[in-house]
């Protein structure tokens, strides 16, 4: 069976009657070229079936091209939305993206960098698992720039985009107090990482700015199944039993933050069958701002996640490195805002805060150095 020769930059160049050179220009936008020559030949590139030569490329530029993303939880809708943009961006600028996955999982984690060591990945994106560091340091001692998303490792010398969790859940619980409400409860995930532990720290400062007794504050761990692996989704189940554990001892005018919007669905049915009301009685924010909150009835007030926005951010930092790769500037350190979303789960009525809370929307920030 014959099959098809591959369409070169050459067969592009005789089609259009102009060099092998421009043709190569307006292909890789190169500035040498006008708009209308470089829109004839891309015309012609499609008509022909032409298709960049990748390793061709890699070969003559010394990169294979290639964004090595390292994340925990693909069952994550935040994280789902994070790979997408990161694809996206990269995209853009002509690279491929290798996925991997270490579900929370140190060993994982280090055969997913020893992976990306083998094929020569230009660099990476990572959510780190936050249980050591060595091979990162080994990573980046090999030459491969990285920039770490949504979790810091603060003494590994690269690039960091994230998001304030402590400011966040410390903005979400002032608004639920602000409501009037004079006891705060707290649903987190019972996983020993950075960002869960930052949430616990803003939901304190909160309660314990605004003066709540000790006894009208309660953080609950939800088990999780993520301690089997990461790529086991979140079960309405696991907030349903330890809410309908709790729920009878629930105080009347009650807030409740919760670490994420999955566990609205087990506390939901619990407050419901215990007869207990949505906002009367409670009153819920939720984080992630997932696509079923506003769904919900009542429909769930929550903390909305830059996934898009980090995403696209860390591929614009490392794409700065990679293109100054002699350079040895200080680590970059970058917080992109959250947005609280206020829906019917949280609408109590007004009371006049105490002095001065912080803004509902935090602002991007980047510092240099060290964090």
């Amino acid at each position: 069976m014959a099959h098809a020769r591959r369409v070169t930059l050459q067969d592009i160049a005789a089609a259009v009657g102009l060099s092998v050179n421009t043709v190569s220009r307006a292909l890789t936008g190169k500035d040498q070229v006008s708009e209308e020559t470089r829109a004839m030949i891309k015309a012609v590139a499609d008509r022909l079936g032409y298709v960049p030569n990748t390793m061709a490329r890699s070969l003559v530029l010394g990169q294979v091209m290639t964004i090595g993303v390292v994340i925990t939880n693909p069952s994550n809708p935040f994280y789902a939305r994070l790979i997408s943009a990161i694809e996206q961006r990269g995209r853009v600028h002509g690279y491929s993206m290798l996925l991997m996955v270490s579900e929370e999982n140190p060993d994982n984690e280090r055969r997913a960098v020893e992976s990306m060591m083998r094929w020569g990945v230009d660099g990476a994106i990572v959510v780190p698992v936050q249980a050591g560091d060595d091979h990162w340091r080994r990573l980046i001692d090999s030459g491969t720039r990285v920039v770490l998303v949504n979790r810091d490792l603060s003494d590994v010398d690269c690039d960091f985009a994230g998001i304030d969790y402590e400011r966040s859940a410390y903005e979400a619980s002032l608004h639920l107090l602000d409501t009037g409400v004079d006891s705060m409860y707290l649903f987190e995930e019972d996983l020993r990482i950075s960002t869960v532990a930052a949430r616990i720290d803003g939901f304190t400062r909160a309660v314990t700015e605004r003066g709540l007794p000790a006894d009208a504050v309660r953080v609950l761990r939800v088990p999780t199944r993520r301690h089997e692996a990461s790529t086991l989704p979140w079960e309405a189940a696991e907030s349903y039993d330890l809410a309908r554990s709790v729920v009878a001892g629930l105080p009347d005018n009650c807030g409740i933050l919760l670490g994420n919007d999955y566990f609205a669905l087990g506390l939901y049915r619990a407050l419901r069958e215990a007869g207990r009301r949505i906002p009367d009685d409670v009153r819920i924010v939720g984080f992630g701002d997932d696509t079923f909150a506003g769904y919900l009835d009542p429909a769930l007030s929550s903390v909305r996640l830059p996934s898009e926005q980090l995403g696209t951010a860390a591929v614009d930092q490392l794409l700065a490195r990679l293109a100054d790769r002699a350079t040895r500037t200080p680590r970059v350190t970058a917080f992109y805002p959250t947005e609280l979303v206020v829906r019917a789960s949280s609408a109590g009525p007004a009371v006049v805060p105490a002095p001065a809370p912080a803004a509902r929307r935090t602002r991007a920030r980047t510092r240099q150095g060290s964090s």
